[in-house]
């Protein structure tokens, strides 16, 4: 097995298109990681130090995981892809429920680039708020020494511009790159935590440790299962003549995954979670800390709700990659049937039955796993937060990436990464 790993790593590398395409999210990632240690001018490391030691453990804190390392030391790319996130999240709601942005994806590139054009200008003003939310945070813990409106706006103009180069970078990623952009920062951020978090675990209890490293092997286990899992439907095609030739007649099936839709719903879910308890870390009040301390990460409320909005994002983002009406409508139109339903609108209907039974057990797995650090920090007692959304999400993304590769390999021959 790690022979065949090294050999495929090593056939990637031979082929040109691949290996630049490599070298540049690479090239992407190291501007990345070095804008996260570019420190924003005025801050006071030492005073934010002793905020994030003693009261940034909550939400900020949980923030801290998904930018790497950055929002703690308030570098440019503190605030990360997360304003990206959010924005993207909102434009999709918004597609749904106002129509004229239906009708812009409805019209293919051009109307995509208009939606993309507008989710970019969200994700500004989205930073704007958050930055400005930022510096009165810190402001009332003294991290912020001597702070005026002139160096208020630096800061909050620093921290804005890092947000729009971060999502310049993942937009890069995504075009010339290998993956999706926004996914791999937010794997990137989470891998860099590891080594801070591993030193942590490393002084729990033996016992603490050897159920840590077991549950975290069978997470794995667990997510690379369930991601390659899926339920093939057997189409068949019927002869027809074209012009002399007799065309069809093969037999071939239509792959659907048990989880369809990745590890963005994930995503999706802590990123909206963490939207009100982010600001109510803004205002200091018997009602916002109330708030703050019941929708942590590590609170039951909040825990609920990420797994409530898991399954809604699932459902939500399935339906949006997956039509079983245009799948069927294309079936019938190039001669394809389903072996004992009828074509048209009975295999749409056949087709809609089993993907709501897929997407049923894909959401509920996704679900279940995002709420294992909650058992980690409460009956383990495990002190930082990568559990299972991290792994989930690592482990997605690793794996949507891989299969990426896997594809620009197979169409020149080689052999792939994926069994």
């Amino acid at each position: 097995m790690n022979n065949k790993l090294w050999q495929s790593l090593a056939n990637s590398w031979k082929v040109p298109e691949l290996r630049s395409k490599l070298l540049f999210t690479a090239a992407m990632i190291a501007i990345y990681r070095f804008g996260s240690y570019v420190p924003t001018p005025g801050i006071d490391i030492a005073a934010l130090d002793e905020f994030f030691a003693k009261g940034g453990a909550g939400v900020v804190g949980f923030l801290d995981l998904f930018s790497g390392g950055a929002l703690g030391r308030v570098a440019v790319f503190a605030l990360g892809i997360m304003p990206y996130i959010t924005a993207s999240i909102i434009m999709q709601l918004l597609t749904v429920v106002i129509p004229k942005l239906e009708d812009l994806a409805k019209e293919g590139e051009q109307g995509q680039k208009v939606i993309t054009k507008y989710t970019r200008w969200l994700t500004v003003g989205l930073a704007l708020v958050q930055s400005i939310g930022y510096v009165f945070l810190f402001q009332q813990y003294k991290a912020l020494p001597d702070l005026n409106w002139w160096r208020g706006a630096l800061i909050i103009t620093t921290l804005v511009a890092g947000a729009v180069a971060v999502m310049w970078l993942g937009e890069l990623i995504t075009a010339r790159g290998i993956g999706n952009g926004m996914s791999i920062m937010i794997f990137i951020s989470i891998v860099s935590r590891i080594p801070s978090g591993t030193s942590k675990l490393f002084t729990q209890s033996i016992v603490s440790i050897f159920l840590f490293l077991l549950l975290a092997l069978a997470v794995v286990v667990a997510v690379i299962w369930i991601t390659t899992g899926e339920r093939r439907v057997p189409v068949q095609y019927a002869k027809r003549v074209v012009g002399r030739r007799m065309m069809g007649g093969q037999s071939t099936f239509i792959p659907l995954k048990v989880n369809m839709a990745g590890v963005i719903p994930v995503i999706f879910a802590s990123s909206v979670m963490l939207i009100p308890a982010t600001f109510s870390q803004f205002i200091d009040s018997s009602v916002t800390n109330w708030f703050q301390t019941a929708f942590s990460p590590s609170g039951f409320a909040y825990l609920v709700g990420e797994a409530l909005l898991i399954v809604i994002f699932t459902y939500f983002y399935t339906a949006v990659t997956f039509n079983p009406i245009d799948q069927a409508d294309n079936l019938k139109k190039y001669g394809g049937f389903v072996p004992g339903v009828r074509p048209g609108r009975p295999t749409a209907e056949f087709l809609d039955r089993i993907l709501t039974r897929l997407t049923f057990v894909g959401a509920l797995f996704l679900a279940a796993i995002a709420v294992l650090p909650w058992f980690l920090i409460r009956w383990m007692d495990v002190p930082f937060y990568f559990g299972g959304t991290s792994l989930l999400i690592v482990v997605g993304v690793a794996l949507d990436t891989m299969r990426q590769m896997e594809a620009q390999l197979l169409m020149r021959h080689y052999e792939g990464f994926l069994k």
